[in-house]
């Protein structure tokens, strides 16, 4: 299986956001990137990690409540 790898431009494209986010993850160290010469490339693998590791799930109502009761 090969990976496939995006330039910036492609990876905000990708993630739906602007060029200065995805530089800004880069600079700060947030997201995976390889550099192939002095071009950055990032593993569309690595970007779907990104996503996923900023999901949140759904709270009920209920889910709360019972946090509340454990808390008083």
């Amino acid at each position: 299986m090969t990976a496939r790898y995006l330039t910036v431009p492609e990876a905000a494209d990708y993630l739906n956001t602007s060029v200065r986010f995805v530089r800004r993850l880069i600079a700060e160290r947030r997201i995976a990137f390889h550099h192939v010469g002095r071009h950055v490339r990032l593993r569309v693998v690595d970007l779907e990690e990104f996503v996923q590791s900023g999901r949140v799930e759904p709270v009920s109502a209920a889910d709360v409540r019972r946090q509340l009761r454990k808390v008083g």
